[in-house]
């Protein structure tokens, strides 16, 4: 996912969790983390023998926060993989108008379309999971399946083709 701070873009990826011990990669580079959550949103942070302790004020939706340390404030947005590829079509909607890609490395966890269904704008066509996450993709117009390159189960790369579109207006 990306986690955008201020200026700051950062690819972070959970790598592994085990108790209060959290391994990340971000930009590429592994971190060893120890984090440990309080009910009242903050927490403390051991890393490199440093102690940090954050407060973290939940926004709407979920996908903000603002997090105070000592004197300084940061606001945070959370970019999921949804938003991840909405945003990637909006950038290359000619590139990407006539099939789903996935966003990041993931698994297909359901395919509730079939080749030659008809679909309506908003219509799921693929559900993927990354990051022990589930994410709906959906179409953005109205669209017929030509051809479902993956199975339930299949485990994807970034920008690999999943499902083609046929976004002829023929009835």
């Amino acid at each position: 996912m990306e986690i955008h701070i201020g200026d700051r873009v950062a690819d972070v990826t959970l790598v592994s969790k085990d108790g209060n011990k959290v391994v990340l990669s971000i930009d590429g580079k592994p971190i060893e983390v120890d984090v440990v959550m309080a009910e009242n949103g903050s927490c403390s942070i051991l890393h490199d023998g440093n102690s940090y302790n954050a407060e973290l004020i939940r926004g709407e939706g979920g996908k903000s926060y603002d997090v105070n340390m000592f004197y300084r404030s940061y606001h945070v947005d959370v970019v999921d993989t949804q938003a991840k590829y909405l945003h990637l079509r909006k950038d290359s909607q000619e590139r990407q108008a006539d099939k789903i890609v996935a966003p990041m490395p993931g698994k297909v966890v359901a395919i509730p379309v079939s080749v030659g269904d008809r679909l309506k704008a908003g219509d799921i066509a693929i559900v993927l999971e990354a990051m022990k996450m589930q994410s709906n993709y959906k179409v953005s117009s109205d669209c017929t399946v030509k051809a479902i390159l993956v199975a339930e189960g299949d485990a994807v790369q970034d920008n690999q083709a999943l499902i083609e579109l046929d976004l002829s207006n023929e009835e």
